[in-house]
C-alpha cells in the first residue's frame, strides 16, 4: 500500500524528579544533603532514510513516545537521561506541525529532501534538581526538590513528495505505466481500462556513461482534476520536485479523444492546481504510434506542440520506437537542472540537519 500522507502524535519524555536525600555514613555526623538531579527526558527526531519509500508504518501506529528520564538518587547520583526516539521517513517528506489556528492550521517544520537530514520535533523535558542543589550557608539541610519538566507534545502531519527528476503526465490509458515499465525496472499494473494506476510509480532510468535519473508516473488526469475529480489531483504534489514534465498523449483512435484537446486539458489542470507546475520545462510525446490509423491526429498534435514551443517526439511504449531519443532529451533537461542547482546546494546546508 502506498501511503503519502499521515497524521501522527509525538510526545517527548518527561524529566526525572530530583531526589530528597541526606548523607548517612558512620563516623560522618551531619553529612548534609545528597539528593541527585533527575535525568532529562528523551527527545523525538524525524530522519530522512533511503530504506523506506512510504509512510504506511505511521498509518497503523500513529502515536510515539520517547523514554522519560530516571529520577535522581541519593549519594548525589543523577538519573539516567531518557533515550531519544528517531522516526525514519522516506526522503522527500515534509513535516508539518498542527497549530490549531484556523487561518494557518499547519506550520512547516522541515523539508527532508536529503538522505540523513534530521529534525527535532519534540524536545525532552529537563530533569529536576535534587536537594543538594539548594544547600546554602544558612540552609544546610534543604528539603526542597524540583519535579521534572514535561516533554513537548505535538500533533504532526507528514506528507511525502516523491524525489523524481522526470514526471509523466497524461490522460488515463495514455500509456504511462507501459512506458515506465519499458525504460526502468518498475513493474506497475498495466491493463486496458481507465485508472489502472491508482498510486504513483517510481522508476530509475539507466543510460550509458553511468548516467541515471528517476521517473515518476502519476495516476491519469482528467478535466476537473484540480477540483478533486478523478484521482490525479491527490498525487499532483509528487510532480512538484521534478525537473521536466513529459506529456504522454495517446494518438491512436482507440481512446476516442482528440490528442490536441488532451494536451491542452492536462496543461490547464496543471496550471489551475499550481502555476509553478505549468512553468516547468515540458516535452510532448505522441504515444502508441504503432497503433495509429489516422496520421492527421499526429500532425495536429505536432502543430500544437510547435505553437506552444514544446519539443515533440513520436514514440511507442510497446515497441520501444523513439524511446532512445526521448530519454536523451529527458537527460539533457535533468543534467542542466542539476548543474544549475549544484552551487546552491554546496553553499547552503539544509536547515535542522
Amino acid at each position: 500500500m502506498f501511503v503519502d500522507e499521515v497524521d501522527i502524535h509525538v510526545a517527548a519524555g518527561d524529566g526525572g524528579r530530583g531526589c530528597l536525600a541526606f548523607r548517612r555514613e558512620k563516623f560522618v555526623p551531619r553529612g548534609g544533603p545528597s539528593g541527585g538531579d533527575g535525568g532529562h527526558g528523551g527527545s523525538v527526531f524525524i530522519v530522512a532514510s533511503p530504506h523506506t519509500n512510504t509512510l504506511i508504518n505511521f498509518r497503523f501506529h500513529p502515536e510515539f513516545t520517547a523514554k522519560r528520564g530516571d529520577h535522581g538518587q541519593g549519594s548525589n547520583r543523577t538519573g539516567h537521561t531518557g533515550a531519544d526516539l528517531e522516526l525514519a521517513v522516506p526522503i522527500g517528506t515534509l513535516v508539518y506541525e498542527k497549530t490549531g489556528d484556523p487561518r494557518e492550521p499547519y506550520r512547516l517544520l522541515a523539508d527532508l529532501a536529503e538522505e540523513g537530514q534530521r529534525v527535532l520535533v519534540a524536545h525532552g523535558g529537563r530533569g529536576g534538581m535534587g536537594n543538594a542543589r539548594f544547600a546554602t550557608s544558612t540552609n544546610r539541610a534543604p528539603r526542597k526538590v524540583q519535579p521534572g519538566e514535561p516533554g513537548e507534545i505535538k500533533d504532526l502531519r507528514l506528507e511525502l513528495k516523491l524525489l523524481a527528476d522526470v514526471g509523466l503526465v497524461g490522460f488515463p490509458n495514455a500509456g504511462k505505466s507501459t512506458l515506465i515499465s519499458r525504460i526502468s525496472a518498475a513493474r506497475p499494473k498495466i491493463a486496458d481500462y481507465p485508472f489502472t494506476t491508482l498510486t504513483p510509480n517510481l522508476g530509475v532510468v539507466q543510460l550509458s556513461g553511468d548516467r541515471s535519473f528517476a521517473v515518476a508516473d502519476v495516476p491519469g488526469l482528467i478535466e476537473g482534476a484540480h477540483r478533486g475529480q478523478g484521482l490525479g489531483h491527490r498525487f499532483l504534489r509528487h510532480l512538484e520536485r521534478t525537473k521536466v514534465l513529459v506529456h504522454l498523449v495517446d494518438v491512436s483512435s482507440a481512446s476516442g479523444r482528440d490528442p490536441v484537446e488532451d494536451l491542452d486539458t492536462v496543461r490547464r489542470e496543471l496550471e489551475l492546481f499550481q502555476p509553478s507546475l505549468a512553468a516547468k520545462p515540458q516535452i510532448v510525446a505522441a504515444n502508441k504510434m504503432d497503433a495509429v490509423d489516422d496520421q492527421s491526429r499526429v500532425t495536429a498534435l505536432a502543430r500544437r506542440a510547435s505553437a506552444l514551443n514544446l519539443p515533440f517526439f513520436r514514440i511507442s511504449g510497446v515497441t520501444g520506437a523513439g524511446l532512445p531519443t526521448l530519454l536523451e532529451v529527458m537527460w539533457q533537461h535533468v543534467a542542466a537542472e542539476r548543474e544549475s542547482t549544484a552551487p546552491l546546494k554546496t553553499a547552503s546546508s539544509p536547515a535542522n540537519r
